[in-house]
């Protein structure tokens, strides 16, 4: 049996300077300034690959969201085996086995699928692709919670979507513009920035970070695969909140992938607007965001990880959402000029982005339901977040040609209203709170 994080934590010095203050774990600083490289590189193709493969390989809205779809899935299940396997070989082994993948299937995809026009071939590549980041990603994620002290897991948590997030999509879709228009280059040519960028990241994560407990298996007893691997579905069959987990954890990113698929022809043929209005549209959310997962950490560690996920998260993400859309439709729709429009839509993004934060303690809450098993308890997490990267794209293939985009939106702001029903059912999961003792450990909790 592995053991319980907040013991783990013990093992790893403090830093008691200025990142221990801020609850970033000294030990893998190059791992967040890796994942956010790796992520930027990532995050570039994000908002240009439907109108990439429409203008130059003849995909509709419907057959890009399809294409996405597929690489969802396959983001899916990598997103709940890291988690797994980095308990049974140790996370950098995965963070290297995800990096490589996304190198040599990105190369695929650039040199063969796409100069040859191949849609299967399209299809398999970037399919197969989609194993690459979420293993890079999510097993960095599960190293974090192995060395975080418990008292500040949310912050660290949150310090990783900060890094996270300053690639995919915020940074990403920045340089996706600055490519195209500052340096004149296509769609083509900017894939391959992507690909330079991961490979960047990628060095500086596994090669700077020197932390051991990463470096080795997080169970005592590796060779038990198969009870490493279950372990996941057994919390999920066994227990609602991890069901819940991962369910919350699903809608808090489907618009992300959902809006990069329908949002560009959203501006450019019913609002009127530039390509690079979205995009920027696009940073600025996610720019935003970007301060407040650490924020939104520390008050969940302060007031209870459920009560922010629910109104921080879920409530607030209802309401920004319908802003984000409604704002600009009603606003082109009376006369107003297209700056000022656009203007007011960039001030409703910036309050999505900071709703999107409010979901941070999330994964504390998922680490608490099987702490002697971080690797497993952050699988039933990592899961909904690959779920949100098929059924983002799935929402839009399914329903775009049925309610249009005005639908969608409502589906989405529908979708966070339930997730705060779901939220406010994982009450008792923290120390502290809702009637658990402060001094209690997680794996009493868990209990």
């Amino acid at each position: 049996m592995a053991q319980p994080i907040s013991a783990q934590s013990q093992e790893t010095p403090a830093d008691g300077g200025v990142l221990e203050k801020l609850g970033l774990p000294r030990p893998l600083v190059w791992g967040f300034v890796g994942l956010a490289i790796f992520m930027i590189g990532d995050g570039v193709e994000t908002n240009i690959l439907e109108p990439f493969l429409s203008s130059e390989h003849g995909f509709t809205v419907s057959s890009a969201g399809t294409l996405v779809t597929v690489y969802g899935v396959a983001v899916a299940i990598a997103a709940f085996f890291a988690a797994a396997l980095s308990d049974l070989w140790g996370p950098r082994k995965v963070m290297t086995l995800g990096a490589s993948i996304w190198v040599v299937f990105e190369l695929a995809f650039l040199t063969l699928a796409l100069t040859s026009s191949n849609t299967a071939l399209i299809f398999l590549t970037y399919g197969i692709r989609g194993f690459g980041y979420p293993l890079f990603a999510y097993g960095f994620l599960v190293w974090i919670t192995a060395v975080s002290p418990a008292r500040q897991l949310g912050t660290g948590v949150g310090w990783f979507y900060v890094a996270f997030s300053a690639g995919l999509p915020t940074l990403g879709a920045l340089t996706a513009t600055i490519s195209m228009q500052m340096f004149d280059l296509d769609f083509y040519q900017t894939l391959w920035v992507s690909l330079c960028l991961v490979i960047i990241g990628s060095l500086c994560a596994l090669i700077g970070v020197r932390e051991r407990i990463g470096r080795h298996p997080l169970v005592d007893d590796p060779s038990d695969t198969a009870a490493t691997l279950g372990a996941g579905f057994r919390l999920l069959a066994r227990d609602r909140r991890a069901r819940f987990v991962t369910y919350i954890r699903t809608i808090n990113s489907i618009p992300t992938y959902a809006m990069a698929i329908f949002f560009p022809a959203y501006f450019t043929e019913v609002l009127d607007w530039p390509l690079h209005w979205f995009l920027l549209l696009t940073t600025v959310i996610y720019a935003v965001n970007l301060p407040f997962n650490p924020v939104n950490g520390r008050l969940g560690d302060r007031i209870g990880w459920s009560r922010t996920c629910v109104w921080s998260g879920s409530v607030f993400c209802a309401v920004t959402m319908a802003l984000v859309y409604f704002v600009p439709l009603s606003l082109t729709r009376a006369g107003v000029a297209d700056s000022v429009a656009f203007g007011a839509t960039l001030v409703a993004g910036a309050l999505f982005g900071v709703a999107l934060a409010g979901f941070v303690p999330l994964s504390a809450i998922a680490v608490s339901l099987m702490p002697e098993r971080p690797g497993a308890a952050m699988s039933t997490y990592n899961l909904g977040i690959g779920a949100a990267v098929a059924a983002g794209p799935a929402l839009v293939a399914v329903f775009h040609p049925l309610v249009g985009n005005t639908g969608l939106v409502i589906i989405f702001v529908v979708l966070y209203v339930i997730s705060a029903f779901m939220g406010h059912a994982l009450r008792g999961t923290q120390p502290g709170f809702d009637g658990v003792p402060a001094d209690a450990e997680l794996s009493d909790v868990a209990n």
